[in-house]
């Protein structure tokens, strides 16, 4: 096996494991406020402006229909809500009610606490490179497209 292939399998692997250690910790930081990760992942996207299922799915690597599924399940909790859709009469975008803000804000004091945990056991440089390899990761993926 050629070292590339080699590189690859090592960055899936790598990649597979550090999204598995995420979610462990994202379902602990998100179960005092009554969620989920999923759920974190999905209203978090929608914070900052509205956004059509498929426009979650894309910002989040999700699947269109995952997404869908937990924004049924947001709704009819009460977490967030559909609205109208200026740009496209059937994709309704999802929003974040009161309830889910308060929810979100439920998780920010354990967020930050592991976040300052994380970023002294690496120290700031390292997590900053951590960062900007993860995003070079990401976009060279992107720019390679679906296919192999």
């Amino acid at each position: 096996m050629r070292e590339s292939a080699e590189l690859l399998s090592g960055m899936a692997l790598g990649s597979f494991r550090l999204n598995g250690q995420f979610l462990h910790v994202a379902e602990g930081l998100a179960r005092p406020a009554g969620m989920t990760a999923a759920w974190w992942q999905v209203l978090g996207a929608v914070l900052d402006e509205p956004l059509p299922v498929a426009g979650i799915a894309r910002v989040m690597g999700m699947t269109r229909q995952g997404v869908q599924r937990i924004a049924d399940l947001l709704v009819e909790r009460g977490l967030a809500e559909y609205r109208p859709n200026p740009a496209h009469r059937r994709a309704k975008l999802l929003r974040p009610t009161a309830e889910g803000r308060a929810a979100i804000a439920e998780i920010i004091p354990g967020h930050q606490e592991f976040a300052d945990r994380l970023v002294g056991e690496l120290g700031v440089e390292t997590a900053r490179d951590c960062l900007e390899a993860l995003c070079r990761l990401s976009a060279a993926l992107d720019r390679l497209g679906d296919s192999p």
